[in-house]
């Protein structure tokens, strides 16, 4: 008789998040951000049909990275259980919070459960309030962990470059082109090598608290995209092009003080007739 196999539930563990991690970072990065007027969503993906960002109810939306059908179940499911919920008491008892914690259940029996791989996702549920201080953002991992992330959240791929880039330039109460930019130049610096991102490889959409209707979530075309990204320069572009101004224009001043009287002035030649100048201000040397 054979003696099966023993592997401690530590080590067990400690594959499954190991497999699960390793999926994940595959993907590329899906940033959230909190703006002045609402929360924004920005995601590199190249496919215009499988939406990384999708709503979930009136005020809450759905973010994610990993494996797509893994995670497009997930969001079904939050939809049916925000509809079930909204008709059997009242729109107003769909909170972020319930949602997340249904999430969190279900990816932490799946992680625990030996008879079935942990999925491969990580995801973002966020829900906007009247207030940028009553917004919610909420990060759920593979294994059913979640926490409540203020300003902004960054998941999947490298992440961690990419939440660097963004904690050293994000400032609260920032404007929607200057979030929207912010994301953009984060995505691109998510290696070795800076990436200029266009709009045709990102999905954005926000939640935006100013709009009138009751459903807040709000996707931004293509179009739009490319204009907010030419009107706003990335910040290394804007500072590089402000200092190249104040020393063109001190240049300018520096020359403007020089004397005329200072300058070298080649002797004339004894054949040469002198004549007045006509104006004392075209006397200046060339």
């Amino acid at each position: 008789m054979s003696v099966p196999f023993y592997v401690s539930p530590e080590q067990l563990m400690r594959d499954r998040a190991d497999f699960a991690r390793k999926g994940i970072s595959k993907g590329r990065s899906a940033i959230a951000l909190q703006y002045a007027d609402g929360i924004l969503f920005v995601a590199e993906n190249r496919s215009p049909a499988l939406h990384k960002v999708a709503e979930i109810y009136d005020r809450m939306a759905f973010a994610a990275v990993g494996r797509y059908n893994e995670f497009e179940n997930l969001r079904i499911a939050g939809v049916r259980l925000a509809d079930m919920r909204g008709y059997s008491y009242d729109r107003r008892d769909v909170t972020g919070r319930a949602l997340a914690n249904a999430y969190a259940q279900t990816l932490g029996a799946i992680f625990s459960s030996g008879g079935e791989k942990p999925l491969e996702v990580e995801i973002l549920v966020a829900e906007v309030g009247a207030g940028t201080a009553d917004d919610q953002i909420y990060r759920l991992t593979y294994d059913g962990s979640i926490a409540d992330v203020r300003g902004y959240a960054v998941m999947g791929g490298p992440a961690e470059q990419v939440a660097e880039y963004v904690g050293e330039h994000f400032q609260e109460g920032i404007s929607l082109s200057g979030a929207l930019r912010l994301a953009v130049d984060a995505l691109g610096h998510d290696g070795t090598e800076v990436r200029e991102l266009t709009s045709d490889q990102i999905e954005v959409a926000v939640l935006d608290r100013t709009r009138t209707q009751m459903r807040k979530f709000k996707r931004i075309s293509e179009e739009t995209l490319t204009r907010i990204l030419s009107e706003s320069k990335p910040a290394e572009e804007a500072t590089a092009t402000a200092e190249s101004t104040d020393g063109d224009a001190k240049a300018e001043d520096g020359s403007a003080a020089t004397p005329a009287d200072d300058a070298p002035v080649a002797p004339p030649a004894d054949d040469a007739p002198i004549a007045p100048p006509e104006n004392p201000e075209d006397d200046r040397p060339l």
